[in-house]
């Protein structure tokens, strides 16, 4: 199930019975960082750069979700957001960690809200990247790994959907993702993850408003303008449920906003978690 010349390969912990892949830098208060759900993904694919900016000032860690990255992949799961919220949990207390920061990147912070609402206890301040979690109308590119194949220029095609400069999709990226995404047994479970339509996918990661509306906690959305795969309308929609927010708007910004702005994005989040 791995290639040990992988950088995405980190250290493993059993978080309730789930071999859990994971990255971490830095030390201090934690920040706990969950990453989107593109074909070939892992936490270190999506925060390899953001990880060690955050770990200057916190305990940055990255896990792969099960179902994702290095992670186990149980023949029997049943995915689904109850699952993926035990999860985090579950890595939670085999880390030792009573409380964290979270940092929640589309279907990621998707994650992250059900896991504030659901256990507020659990979290202290909350940021949201160009997140999923409640209802909104799903663009072309939401299912864009949809059927995929491996195929190197097909993940660099894929991988051009997530920002807003097509250019800055480097070989690295594409062969990072490329090389999880042929694992043994990957393809078959990557179809399990979100099965149906493009609605049922979107709805099977929403968070009732009146859960959302209930959060106490502070929350940062971040959305770029351009993001051709979670509009912008979803980050205004739970800008207006949840009582504590910020929203902060990238022009010329596709979905990854902490590629496409990073040095902003990271100022940002660092300033939200580290306010008294």
């Amino acid at each position: 199930m791995t290639s040990t010349s992988s950088p995405a390969i980190g250290r493993s912990v059993d978080a309730s019975g789930i071999q859990t892949n994971y990255h971490e830098a830095g030390s201090g208060f934690p920040v706990l960082m969950l990453h989107g759900s593109g074909v070939g993904v892992s936490g270190y694919a999506n925060w390899r750069y953001t990880m060690p900016e955050i770990g200057r000032h916190f305990r940055a860690i990255a896990m792969d979700m099960v179902g994702f990255g290095y992670s186990a992949c149980p023949p029997d799961a049943q995915y689904s957001l109850d699952y993926w919220v035990d999860h985090v949990i579950g890595f939670l207390d085999a880390m030792g960690i009573e409380q964290t920061h979270l940092l929640g990147n589309s279907f990621g912070g998707g994650l992250a809200l059900a896991v504030t609402a659901r256990h507020p206890q659990r979290v202290s301040r909350v940021v949201l990247m160009g997140s999923i979690g409640t209802e909104f109308t799903a663009p072309a590119a939401f299912n864009a790994g949809h059927g995929y194949e491996p195929a190197v220029e097909r993940m660099r095609t894929l991988l051009k959907n997530f920002t807003f400069y097509p250019d800055s999709i480097t070989d690295e990226a594409v062969q990072l993702r490329y090389q999880t995404s042929t694992r043994a047994g990957y393809q078959s479970t990557f179809e399990k993850l979100f099965p149906g339509s493009r609605e049922q996918k979107m709805k099977a990661m929403i968070t009732p408003d009146e859960q959302i509306k209930a959060i106490a906690n502070e929350v940062l959305l971040i959305h770029g303008r351009e993001d051709r795969v979670v509009p912008v309308e979803t980050s205004e929609r739970l800008f207006k449920l949840i009582p504590k927010s910020e929203l902060h708007l990238f022009g010329q910004c596709g979905h990854w906003s902490h590629i496409d702005r990073a040095a902003h994005f990271n100022q940002l989040v660092l300033d939200f978690y580290g306010r008294p």
